[in-house]
C-alpha cells in the first residue's frame, strides 16, 4: 500500500484542486478515482498478475478518459456519433418524470423516455439514475462508461488466463483492448459500447465458471450480464442466450455427475429471469430479429441513411436472399471502411486503425485453428456467439459506419484469438533460439579452436 501512497495523496489533490476551479471537472475526477479503486480492488482478487493487470487496466483508463475529454471539450460528440446527446436528453426526461415534473414533457417524450422496449433503453434508465443523484452533468456518465470500457481489459486478462492458461497470452489479449484505437474510442463517449462489452466478457467467463461447478455467484453474474445486455442491445441477447445454454449442456465433459450442476444453474437462471420479467421484455421484441421483413427494412434504412451504405440492392427478406448476403456483409463487417474508398473525413480517421485491424488477421486465424484444434470445448461459448453474431451483423448491417462501430462486439473475442496467434509466433521463436543456445554449449570447444585458427592466420 506505502507504494500507491504518493499517487493516491497526487489524485485527491488534483481533484481538490479541479474542483475548486471547475466543479464538473472534479466531478468527473472523483468519479474516476473512485471507480479506478473498485477496479483495482477487483484486479488483485481476481487475477495472479494484479500489478502487470493494474498497469493495463490504468493504460486503458488514461486513454479513454483522455478521449472522452478531447471529445467533450471540442464538441465533437455529433462527429463520432448522436447517441450521447440522446441518452443525456432522455435521461434528463426521466429524472424529470421521478421528480413529478412529467407534465413539461410532450406524450411522445414520456413515452421516448420510459419506454422499455427496442434497443438502448437501459442506457436512459442508468442515465437518469445518475442525473438524479448528481445532477445532470454529461462527465459523469460518460466517465463510468469509459471505467467500466476500460475495465474490459482485466476482465479479458481473466477470459484468457481460464481458456488458454497461458499468463502471456493473456496480457497480451488484454493490452489489445486497452490500445486498440476502436475499443478507445466507443468506449470512452456516453456509449453503450463499453459496458456490453463488459458484460459480454463478464458473462462469458460466468459460464465457464459454470462449466465446472455450480455456483450461485456466478449465476447471478450471469443473470446481470444478461440483464444488462437486453437493456443495452436486445438483439445480442437471444445469441448470449444460445451461446450460454448451448455451452452448459455440452459442457467440457459428458459424465452425469457434471452435467447435473450445469442443468441445475440453467433451471435457477431461467426462473431467476422470469420472476425478474426479463424473458417477458424479451419476448416483446423477439419478432424484431426474427422477422426477415422487418430486418429487411430496417437494412434498407441503413444503406440510405447515409453516403456509407453498402449493398442497398440486397434484398434479406427471404431465407435465400439473406443467404446471398452474407458473403458481401461479412466481408464489409470485418474489413470496411476500406483505406481507398474514404469518402469523408469520418471514414479517413479510421484508416489508421483499419490498417492495424489488417495487421491483426494472420494472427487471429492462426489463434483461432489453435483454438478450435486444441480448445473447442473450452471456447464454445465464445465460438458460438462469435459465429452467430458475425453471420446476424452480415445479414442487418447496410452501412459501414455501423458496421465498423459493431464489429468491436466480436473483436473483444477475436483480440484474444489474436493474442493467442502471437504467442505461437513467438513460442516457436524462443524454441529455436534454445535450440541454438544449446547447440553454442555443447560446442565450446570447437567454438575456440576456430577462433584460435582464424587468429593463426
Amino acid at each position: 500500500m506505502k507504494r500507491y501512497q504518493g499517487a493516491i495523496i497526487a489524485i485527491f489533490a488534483m481533484i481538490a484542486l479541479t474542483a475548486a476551479f471547475s466543479p464538473s471537472a472534479g466531478a468527473f475526477l472523483l468519479t474516476a478515482a473512485m471507480l479506478s479503486a473498485l477496479v483495482v480492488f477487483a484486479i488483485y482478487q481476481t487475477t495472479d498478475e494484479p500489478e502487470a493487470v493494474s498497469k493495463i487496466f490504468l493504460l486503458a483508463l488514461g486513454m479513454r478518459l483522455a478521449a472522452g475529454l478531447f471529445i467533450h471539450y471540442f464538441d465533437l460528440r455529433g462527429f463520432f456519433g448522436g447517441d450521447a446527446n440522446t441518452y443525456d436528453r432522455l435521461g434528463h426526461e426521466l429524472t424529470l418524470i421521478w421528480s413529478g415534473k412529467g407534465g413539461m414533457l410532450s406524450p411522445f417524450e414520456l413515452h421516448r423516455a420510459a419506454s422499455m422496449s427496442g434497443s438502448g433503453w437501459g442506457m436512459n434508465y442508468f442515465v437518469g439514475a445518475v442525473y438524479y443523484v448528481f445532477g445532470r452533468n454529461i462527465l459523469i456518465p460518460q466517465t463510468i462508461c469509459g471505467a467500466l470500457g476500460a475495465a474490459t481489459a482485466p476482465a479479458v486478462y481473466v477470459l484468457a488466463r481460464r481458456l488458454y492458461e497461458s499468463k502471456r497470452v493473456a496480457r497480451t489479449a488484454a493490452v489489445l483492448i486497452a490500445i486498440m484505437p476502436a475499443m478507445v474510442i466507443w468506449s470512452s463517449q456516453l456509449m453503450k459500447d463499453g459496458l456490453v462489452l463488459l458484460f459480454l466478457v463478464v458473462g462469458t467467463i460466468a459460464v465457464l465458471k459454470l462449466q465446472e461447478k455450480l455456483s450461485i455467484l456466478a449465476v447471478a453474474v450471469l443473470g446481470i450480464c444478461f440483464v444488462g445486455i437486453l437493456s443495452l442491445r436486445f438483439y445480442i441477447f437471444y445469441m448470449v442466450a444460445v451461446a450460454a445454454v448451448g455451452s452448459l449442456v455440452v459442457g467440457t465433459s459428458g459424465r452425469l455427475r457434471t452435467f447435473a450442476p450445469r442443468l441445475a444453474a440453467l433451471l435457477i437462471l431461467g426462473l431467476g429471469l422470469t420472476y425478474f420479467g426479463v424473458i417477458r421484455i424479451a419476448s416483446t421484441d423477439v419478432s424484431r430479429v426474427t422477422d426477415l421483413q422487418t430486418v429487411q427494412r430496417s437494412r434498407l434504412d441503413l444503406a440510405r441513411s447515409a453516403d456509407s451504405g453498402f449493398s442497398e440492392e440486397s434484398d434479406v427478406s427471404t431465407p435465400e436472399g439473406a443467404l446471398a448476403t452474407i458473403p458481401v456483409g461479412l466481408t464489409y463487417l470485418f474489413l470496411a471502411p476500406f483505406p481507398w474508398m474514404a469518402a469523408n473525413l469520418r471514414q479517413a480517421v479510421t484508416i489508421p486503425e483499419t490498417l492495424l485491424w489488417y495487421a491483426t488477421i494472420p494472427f487471429i486465424i492462426s489463434g483461432l485453428l489453435y483454438t478450435i484444434r486444441r480448445r473447442f470445448s473450452r471456447a464454445l461459448p465464445v465460438l458460438i456467439f462469435t459465429v452467430m453474431l458475425s453471420i446476424a451483423y452480415a445479414i442487418f448491417q447496410g452501412n459501414v459506419g455501423t458496421a465498423y462501430r459493431q464489429r468491436t462486439q466480436i473483436q473483444v473475442f477475436l483480440y484474444i484469438f489474436a493474442a493467442v496467434g502471437i504467442e505461437l509466433i513467438l513460442e516457436k521463436r524462443r524454441d529455436r533460439q534454445m535450440i541454438t543456445n544449446r547447440a553454442m554449449a555443447l560446442q565450446p570447444q570447437a567454438a575456440g579452436v576456430m577462433f584460435d585458427r582464424h587468429d593463426g592466420r
